[in-house]
């Protein structure tokens, strides 16, 4: 694909201030879209969208609680102030609280607030994205899931749950939209550099996505901890790449919402070919 599509598209994005968020926010400006950055972290969105504008790009940040309603019609209210309009919102924000139920005591707050991040978050920038997009005669929504909700497994009890929500309300939402607004579903695998593992309550949990692979998974993890990993994992042009890098996840996102609007990119999974996950 030759032509850039995404000149002057205006983009929100969720979870904007660091991480996988962060990377399509970059890249989406480097091709030359105008870019509302939101995020809870007001001082490291601050930071982030200071930067992008510091290099040109035409940028805004905005506070915003993705649980909270009235955060993103407000938010998307900004987005349209500043820029006239609101093609692209990408629902990135959310958490991975990975644990067994037998470790409700320690993970129940958090598979509260998961829900209301992955599950109500991403209804909320739906709802807040749509009468304006509806308006204006065209949009792209662009819903985070994950391969965690391809199947229920133990140790994400609650967090597959989430992603099989998202798609599934994507896909509901996809089927109402038609021809008017488009829907993607992009289903990360596990991406260390996305900062969700720091949100594991149970690392043993991770079991689940790696089923009988997992004591070929964890060596593979702690050879490149312990700078000797076996030649090629880390290397995305071998077949053996283990570890995929969030740029490659972030790059898939760029590539969905940089099509003529009459092309829809449903759904994504992008994966590191020696990852071992069975999802």
């Amino acid at each position: 694909m030759t032509d850039n599509h995404l000149t002057d598209r205006v983009v929100l994005i969720t979870g904007a201030a660091g991480g996988f968020g962060q990377l399509i926010a970059a890249k989406a400006c480097v091709l030359g879209a105008r870019v509302a950055c939101t995020d809870i972290a007001a001082d490291a969105l601050a930071a982030i969208t200071n930067e992008l504008s510091e290099s040109g790009h035409d940028v805004l940040g905005v506070t915003a609680d993705v649980t909270q309603l009235d955060d993103m019609h407000r938010a998307v209210a900004e987005t349209i102030d500043r820029f006239g309009r609101l093609d692209v919102i990408v629902n990135n924000a959310g958490i991975m609280p990975l644990a067994f139920m037998s470790d409700h005591a320690r993970a129940a707050d958090a598979w509260h607030r998961c829900i209301d991040i992955n599950i109500k978050g991403v209804l909320n920038g739906m709802i807040a994205a749509y009468d304006p997009m509806i308006a204006q005669g065209s949009g792209h929504v662009v819903n985070i899931s994950s391969i965690y909700g391809n199947f229920p497994v133990a140790g994400s009890i609650v967090y597959g749950a989430t992603k099989a929500a998202v798609t599934t309300m994507s896909d509901a939402f996809r089927v109402e939209s038609q021809g008017k607004i488009k829907v993607t579903i992009v289903r990360p695998t596990g991406v260390p550099a996305t900062g969700l593992a720091g949100t594991i309550i149970n690392d043993e949990a991770s079991v689940g996505i790696l089923g009988q692979n997992a004591a070929e998974y964890m060596a593979t993890a702690a050879g490149i901890m312990s700078g000797s990993p076996d030649p090629g994992v880390l290397d995305a042009d071998d077949v053996r790449y283990a570890m995929l890098d969030a740029d490659h996840l972030a790059d898939a996102v760029i590539y969905a919402i940089d099509q003529p609007w009459g092309v829809s990119i449903g759904d994504i999974t992008v994966r590191a070919t020696g990852d071992r996950y069975i999802l």
